[in-house]
């Protein structure tokens, strides 16, 4: 290996570097930057700082033979190609910082006496005979995504495409420039001279270079674990693509593998970073279609006759370690071998159909958890919705993932999706953790699917559904069902309850229906959003209640009456805006007005807010009236019987309350807005 430290600008010194494919894209966040930021601005005029090693691999001219717009740098300006194989973080911050400089320059403004197009020759691009063909210095492969969108988003130059492919990656470049744009855009000319010089002079870099005695695949993998980790999902791609080297088998069809896992790797990186709001990690999914595709495998470790046993005792899936099994048991290099044990070994056809079954995945994976981006009926991005808003995780969806791969009846599929909304629901109620779910699922799932290979002919979806349906009318039926959910709520109150806020919302939704609008006035990400000393659910009795108008109705509780009511379900309110929890102490009146407190009223908020603000008063009377009605809901939208009022006064915890009168009638109507 070649060892040297140096500049920046001696490193893009007639050298040209390219990220290769099994490396990951640009990872680095806001974190990454500040601490790089901070180095160079710690950095005195007359010092150096140690960045870190530099990596290289040579280019074979096979290689860049193939690379048509980089051919005539390297053969008639004797440019050296180089891989990246580690620092390309370090590296392509650098030059994004350097790109930013050059854009705050006027024109035929200098840089320490470098003309602006001497600098972007250097680290950016050169042109063929100062025409309009291009050869990037520094860049990526150019069958990555991050190839076009760096070229055009951060160097600003024109697209060859006319296509942009966004990734978490590419999210992460962009986000880059726009940092240190920011962090510049006040810099004057002196400054910008000084923050230049410290980039290119004044940054040392170990550079090695690595010999063909070297595997680099192996070298990747190994210099990787310094630096932010890498995740198992990018190890793998590294794994798979040393693997794909490694099979007795023509060079065409090693290279179709490669494609191949590009290919999957481009669509995994797209669908989980294509809405920027909510990325998708890709951990967990890795770990969701290792649970679906080694299904069956994972099943025999733990139980001898899977159909027979598999519900008599559970499995403890959240201690299977995914990534050693991946990238230590089973994708590892003595499985490709030809003398391999057969229950081990790993063919080159068993990756294609491994990297084809993750590509297939993702999509739905994505459309899963953005139904109002996806091309489902109206239907089941609703339900698929509501089950986002229950509970998000990957066990839920895992399920949904398997089902909708493999059986693309609408019918069947909503009826699926309706079934598991109530099956958790109603375990909510019940006080079973999730972990319950998670056994009944993988359990069953695991039993039933097998392993994924494109369908999943061992599992019967009317199977599946009737499974869950009939997990809940067991719990239903259950002789102390009702006496264990009085015992849970009359403990707590419904304020702690997980899946409060999915109640609230629901109940605002089937007023929002029976309303003369059906215009929304909750909005899911800001109902559930915490901010410190913001709610979003209100207690209408409040938590401090001091004013005169609150002591007066509620005179002659004791204070363990007071907390029930307080916390009982009438007295829970969703807010269409989050607001001060210091304002939800004023008097019903002006809880109501909102103009006293500066903030929307119940007039003017949610449709429950709405129906709430027809009172006058709000006594313990009015938490029990409520309370009831919303029951009433429960029962009918979930098919859950509590028995009779005496039970439902019990279970809101207001079975200390004599009078039954209802100031209006519980009805199953709904008050028109």
């Amino acid at each position: 290996m070649d060892n040297q430290l140096l500049t920046l600008s001696k490193i893009f010194t007639e050298r040209l570097f390219r990220i290769p494919d099994y490396q990951r894209g640009y990872a680095w966040t806001e974190k990454q930057l500040k601490d790089f930021w901070n180095d160079i601005q710690q950095l005195e005029v007359d010092h150096n700082h140690y960045t870190g090693v530099l990596t290289l691999e040579d280019v074979s001219e096979d290689v860049y033979r193939q690379w048509e717009d980089d051919r005539w740098i390297i053969e008639a300006k004797s440019y050296q190609p180089y891989f990246i194989v580690d620092g390309q973080q370090r590296l392509t911050t650098a030059i994004i910082l350097i790109q930013t400089i050059l854009e705050r320059l006027q024109l035929g403004q200098k840089l320490n006496y470098t003309d602006r197009k001497d600098i972007q020759r250097r680290f950016i691009f050169d042109s063929k005979d100062d025409g309009i063909s291009r050869s990037y210095v520094f860049g990526y492969e150019k069958d990555n995504p991050s190839y076009e969108f760096l070229k055009t988003k951060i160097f600003c130059e024109r697209s060859s495409t006319g296509r942009l492919e966004e990734t978490v990656y590419t999210q992460n470049l962009e986000k880059a420039k726009e940092y240190f744009l920011k962090l510049i855009e006040s810099f004057q000319q002196p400054e910008l001279e000084v923050l230049y010089r410290k980039v290119t002079q004044q940054l040392l870099f170990n550079i090695f270079i690595i010999t063909e005695d070297v595997d680099v695949c192996v070298a990747f993998e190994t210099m990787n674990n310094r630096g932010k980790p890498l995740s198992h999902l990018e190890l793998l791609k590294n794994r798979l693509i040393y693997l794909s080297l490694k099979f007795d088998a023509p060079k065409y069809e090693q290279q179709k593998l490669r494609r191949a896992i590009n290919d999957c790797w481009k669509a995994l990186y797209h669908n989980l970073g294509r809405n920027k709001n909510q990325l998708l990690d890709d951990d967990r999914f890795l770990y969701t279609h290792y649970i679906i595709y080694f299904g069956k495998k994972i099943l025999k470790r733990f139980i001898q006759h899977p159909f027979s046993a598999v519900r008599s005792y559970g499995i403890d899936i959240d201690h299977i370690d995914y990534a050693s099994d991946l990238l230590e048991k089973h994708f590892v290099p003595r499985n490709v071998m030809s003398n391999a044990p057969i229950a081990e070994k790993v063919t080159l056809k068993d990756i294609y159909r491994y990297v084809s079954s993750l590509q297939d995945a993702v999509e739905f994976w994505y459309k899963i958890w953005n139904p109002f981006d996806s091309d489902f009926s109206d239907e089941l991005k609703i339900w698929l919705d509501k089950l986002n808003r229950l509970d998000r995780s990957h066990q839920i969806l895992s399920l949904v993932l398997v089902f909708f791969q493999s059986f693309t009846d609408e019918k069947r599929r909503l009826i699926f999706l309706q079934v598991i909304e109530r099956f958790l629901f109603t375990n909510s109620i019940a006080g079973d953790p999730i972990l319950a779910f998670s056994r009944h699922y993988y359990n069953e799932g695991i039993s039933l699917d097998g392993s994924l290979n494109f369908t999943i002919r061992m599992m019967n979806e009317e199977k599946i559904t009737k499974f869950f349906h009939d997990k809940i009318e067991e719990l239903l039926k259950k002789t102390d069902f009702i006496q264990e959910i009085i015992l849970r709520f009359q403990a707590g109150g419904f304020y702690r309850w997980t899946a409060l806020r999915y109640f609230l919302f629901e109940y605002n939704l089937d007023l929002q229906m029976h309303s003369k609008t059906e215009r929304p006035k909750i909005f899911w990400p800001e109902f559930t959003e915490s901010k410190k000393e913001y709610i979003t659910v209100e207690h209408i009795f409040p938590k401090q209640a001091r004013h005169e108008y609150w002591r007066s109705r509620f005179k002659g509780l004791t204070q363990k009456q007071r907390r029930a009511l307080r916390n009982s379900l009438g007295n829970l309110l969703p807010l269409s805006k989050p607001k001060n929890s210091s304002l939800s102490n004023n008097p019903f009146p002006d809880k109501v007005d909102g103009k006293k407190c500066s903030v929307v009223g119940y007039r003017y908020g949610s449709y429950a807010e709405n129906e709430v603000s027809k009172e006058k008063e709000w006594t313990p009377m009015h938490i029990l009236q409520r309370g009831l009605l919303m029951l009433d809901f429960m029962e009918r939208r979930w098919g859950i019987k509590f028995g009779s009022e005496k039970d439902k006064k019990k279970m809101l915890g207001l079975d200390f309350m004599r009078q039954t009168k209802l100031l209006t009638k519980t009805s199953n109507k709904h008050t028109k807005d």
